[in-house]
C-alpha cells in the first residue's frame, strides 16, 4: 500500500528528508508521493516514518496503490538492487 499526501499538507518539509526510498519529493502545491519508489518502510524500518513525524496527519493509504507486506518488500529488494 502506498502511500499519498493529501491538500491537507503544509509544506512543513519534515517528511522529504525521512524518507529511505526517496519517494517524496515538491509538487506543484504541496508535496508528493512516489507510488512506484513508496514501500511504507518496509525493509527500512517497522513503520512508515513521514506517517510518524507528520504533524498534520495528511499521509494515508492511497487507495489507488494498495499492496501487501509481500509485495513491498519486493519494491524494496528491487529499488536496493537499482541503488
Amino acid at each position: 500500500m502506498a502511500l499519498m499526501i493529501t491538500d491537507e499538507c503544509i509544506n512543513c518539509d519534515v517528511c522529504e528528508p525521512e524518507c529511505p526510498n526517496h519517494a517524496i519529493s515538491m509538487g506543484e502545491e504541496y508535496y508528493q508521493i512516489d507510488p512506484g519508489k513508496c514501500t511504507e518502510c518496509v525493509g527500512h524500518f517497522d513503520e512508515p516514518q513521514c506517517v510518524m513525524l507528520c504533524p498534520v496527519a495528511c499521509i494515508p493509504v492511497n487507495p489507488a496503490h494498495v499492496e501487501s507486506k509481500e509485495t513491498l518488500m519486493q519494491k524494496y529488494l528491487r529499488l536496493t538492487e537499482a541503488a
